[in-house]
């Protein structure tokens, strides 16, 4: 069974899916994409080999409604960019904690404007305090994410960037690197 996978990019070359090969290939046929990277890997019909497609671009520009982002904590680390909100430390997504900026203890919520992410020492160290009592800064304001790429996301799921793509993730460049050195 063939798992690659192949970046979808927008007719302005940023990265906006990740979809199966197959898919790829149906998109290449219908004149819709062109192929800017391929894998070494083939399929075969009868008739015809197709080198497996690992880049492609979508010819025409496509407009997309903007969607609400669903508050998670996968989207939390992916908002605050994978560090510590206190003391900017880079941190994993398992070794993370998310920390209440105003304690639930003194009627926070859990939303997008009072919910980042903490290293553990900074998160133990605020406790049930707000920052200021607590002798720590907030490096910035909580606030409801305009968008966060999906691409980002599945980045995380696959657990590894296809050389193929590196070029292609140039807007990506903080979530490459943290893929490329697990």
């Amino acid at each position: 069974m063939i798992d690659e996978k192949t970046l979808l990019l927008d007719a302005g070359y940023s990265p906006i899916s990740i979809i199966s090969w197959t898919r790829a290939i149906g998109l290449m046929w219908l004149g819709k994409v062109e192929v800017l990277e391929e894998y070494d890997r083939e399929v075969h019909s009868p008739s015809i080999a197709v080198r497996l497609p690992a880049v492609v671009r979508l010819i025409s520009r496509i407009v997309r409604p903007r969607r609400r982002i669903r508050f998670s904590r996968q989207n939390i680390f992916l908002r605050d960019n994978g560090k510590c909100q206190y003391c900017r430390r880079k941190v994993t997504l398992a070794e993370c904690t998310f920390d209440h900026v105003i304690p639930r203890v003194k009627g926070g919520r859990t939303c997008w404007t009072n919910v980042v992410l903490a290293c553990t020492t900074c998160n133990r160290k605020k406790g049930a305090q707000t920052p200021q009592a607590a002798g720590l800064r907030l490096y910035k304001k909580p606030k409801i994410p305009s968008h966060i790429p999906y691409v980002v996301f599945k980045l995380h799921q696959l657990g590894h960037v296809p050389t193929q793509w590196r070029d292609h993730l140039a807007s990506l460049e903080y979530w490459t690197a943290t893929l490329a050195s697990s």
